[in-house]
């Protein structure tokens, strides 16, 4: 495939539907259920990936700050008084204790609430109580910086450093996004955030696929025509564009949407005013691109059979009324199939520990899905085993794994 090439699922050589090297493609059932190795794929998976904290409209003045929190890290982005954004761990080099919750404005300084040390918005420290009863200077004792990207006016950051840019996984798609202008918007309200029942894996993997929209969500279903199929690059974005129906769904909310959304957003190009553009990034995350709104969709893993997910949803400023309404009738569209979604992860959770359970093969139609399975394997190759190694042994046998590979 040639470098940045975005190909459907006809592009990808294929075995037969149903072989036994289709089905050996698909992750074994036991790594959905390990303790052990969600500890080793939030290491080996999570924390070397962009992850999604904030817009960078909320940021706008000195001292302005955003938090995420991951399974064990906590991440600050700040807006420093030259006007960049810097991010940190949320963790005090003296005793480790949290600086700053949620969001909000830190003024001049994050300080410390547990000892009073006192950074800079740069990561400096710059004071702390007591200063002649310490040995050494404080020069060393900065906060540790992340890697920092903003991309269309999203704010990512990534724990571990090193890999491709945004800009560059993403270049394939840019030219689809920027007449959305997505750098434009500001939150809606504080993000949804819910805890599902659930391994992370199978919320992504959920995500990944349309083939379940005709059966599983109803509702977008009679909205919209959905591409069934998809797209990816060679970074595993994945994607698929949805179009209104021209039939009227017989749905109030949903028959009023599809009125609104030709014809009230103007300064939009007419193409785009009744499509909706459904991204993944991997591993974990999902970006949803309506005319009028966009939402974020971020599987945090919590353990082996659980994750959270963060939801936010962005909007333009200052809209006129009709917009408001198109826009809580996506959202009200949106809500709904994320509840079906979690009812429809956390089933799959119960039946994955039946007894003897095996996947059975994937459709022509989930290919994305062998994409993801396989950058699994390749950060967390104990995952390829066919069978859990003993217990307590796992981490030595990944280690010894990733070297061979």
């Amino acid at each position: 495939m040639a470098s940045g090439s975005v190909v459907s699922v006809s592009d990808r050589p294929r075995a037969a539907h149903g072989s036994r090297s289709e089905v050996a493609r698909v992750l074994p059932t036991w790594t959905y259920r390990s303790a052990e190795l969600a500890e080793i794929e939030y290491e080996c998976l999570i924390r070397p990936s962009w992850q999604f904290v904030c817009h960078v409209n909320q940021l706008k003045k000195i001292g302005d700050f955003a938090t995420l929190d991951l399974k064990r890290e906590s991440v600050i982005v700040v807006r420093s008084k030259d006007g960049n954004l810097n991010a940190f761990l949320n963790v005090c080099r003296h005793r480790a204790a949290r600086l700053l919750e949620g969001d909000g404005n830190c003024g001049r300084r994050i300080t410390c609430p547990y000892h009073g040390w006192s950074y800079d918005l740069t990561g400096n420290l710059v004071g702390r109580p007591s200063e002649k009863t310490f040995e050494g200077g404080k020069s060393a004792l900065g906060l540790k910086k992340l890697e920092l990207e903003v991309l269309l006016g999203l704010v990512f950051v990534r724990i571990v450093p090193g890999g491709p840019s945004l800009r560059e996984m993403w270049a394939d798609y840019l030219p689809m996004l920027e007449p959305y202008r997505l750098e434009e918007m500001e939150p809606l309200d504080a993000p949804w955030i819910e805890s599902w029942e659930c391994n992370w894996k199978v919320a992504v993997d959920n995500n990944l696929e349309n083939y379940h929209i005709p059966v599983g969500h109803p509702g977008l279903q009679r909205l919209l025509d959905t591409d069934m199929v998809g797209f990816i690059n060679r970074h595993g974005i994945a994607g698929s564009t949805s179009t209104l129906r021209a039939r009227p769904s017989p749905k109030w909310s949903e028959r009023l949407y599809q009125k609104l959304a030709p014809t009230i957003l103007p300064e939009l190009p007419a193409e785009i005013r009744d499509t909706w553009q459904l991204f993944t990034m991997p591993p974990n995350i999902g970006l949803d691109v309506m005319p009028d709104s966009m939402d974020v969709f971020q599987i945090l893993p919590l353990g082996a059979e659980r994750c959270e997910m963060r939801y936010p949803i962005f909007v333009r400023p200052n809209e006129p009324r009709e917009v408001r309404l198109q826009r809580y009738l996506a959202t009200r569209i949106m809500r709904s199939t994320t509840l079906e979604d979690r009812s429809l992860c956390e089933s799959i959770q119960r039946g994955i520990g039946s007894h003897d359970y095996e996947f059975g093969p994937l459709s022509s139609l989930e290919h994305c899905i062998h994409d993801f399975h396989e950058r699994v394997r390749t950060g967390c190759p104990v995952a390829a085993l066919p069978t859990a190694p003993a217990a307590g042994t796992m981490r030595e046998i990944n280690h010894r794994l990733r070297q061979q590979a």
